[in-house]
């Protein structure tokens, strides 16, 4: 499922053929989506410029003056750039292209159909899908007074807790695996019971693994594609995530696997506590 770091390597690949860019049409192939897709909004939106792109969450957020198109990737989409002088041909699961001024294709590929495209005209921070949503982790709000504040009484893992979109948005599976094994702290235990200094530790990680994830262009485990088509390089730095009976790189031991709120979470026995 794309993350946070493949929705904002997604969102920066196609800003350059999007902002201050005229919308041609918006062509909709399939509005059988997680929700149905408002094809005939859409068309409202012909001329409309686009005035900023952002992420918020996992939503890459399209701005213009009639309203903001909200895109979400769901558990196997994608967004890739076509440039005019590209092939065009249209594939089984291609259900919505962006066409504008110019000349460029933004489309929209899900498979499962799980992913998102909807029209916000009430102010975004009203939109229930974002109205709760909590702090974006690379953001200063996100800072361990806030985190040691909000896990006080918590029984629940620590793993759980920092995967809760109201607590902090875009820490997925893969990457909240990731963090917790830099951080030495086990994913089962309470977040009540992590000290200030472990959790300051845990949020200091969580930024470097995002911000590490970002550069590299997300993590391709099945079929996550970039912009302009290659697959995300983080794979390659995973240290825990999908490696269950390998040696840890950091200590030797076997690494381990468990199921917690039935995501798989994989982690080192030796080096995290």
């Amino acid at each position: 499922m794309p993350e946070l770091p493949e929705v904002e390597t997604s969102m920066r690949g196609i800003a350059p053929y999007v902002e201050n860019q005229h919308i041609d049409q918006i062509v909709v192939r399939e509005t059988r989506l997680r929700w149905p897709v408002p094809a005939v909004d859409f068309e409202r939106l012909r001329g409309q410029s686009v005035f900023k792109l952002e992420r918020r969450a996992k939503y890459i957020l399209m701005h213009t003056e009639l309203g903001v198109v909200l895109l979400h990737l769901g558990m196997s989409g994608s967004v890739r750039v076509i440039e005019p002088d590209h092939d065009r041909s249209i594939g089984k699961h291609d259900h919505i292209d962006f066409e504008f001024s110019n000349g460029a294709i933004i489309r929209f590929n899900d498979p499962r159909r799980f992913g998102c495209c909807l029209l916000i005209k009430s102010p975004l921070e009203q939109y229930k899908l974002l109205a709760k949503l909590g702090p974006e982790p690379l953001s200063d709000s996100f800072n361990v007074e806030y985190l040691y504040r909000l896990t006080r009484g918590k029984t629940a893992p620590i793993k759980n807790v920092i995967m809760q979109g109201n607590v902090v948005v875009g820490v997925g599976n893969i990457y909240a695996s990731e963090s917790l094994f830099e951080a030495g702290i086990r994913p089962t235990t309470q977040a009540g019971k992590i000290s200030k200094k472990r959790l300051s530790k845990l949020v200091n990680e969580i930024k470097a693994v995002l911000t590490k994830a970002i550069k590299a262009g997300g993590t391709t485990l099945s079929d996550f594609t970039q912009a302009d088509g290659k697959p995300g390089y983080f794979r390659h730095e995973l240290q825990v995530y999908g490696r269950a009976g390998e040696a840890c790189f950091r200590c030797g031991a076997r690494l381990k696997s468990m199921v917690i709120a039935q995501r798989n979470t994989f982690y080192c026995g030796s080096c995290q506590r």
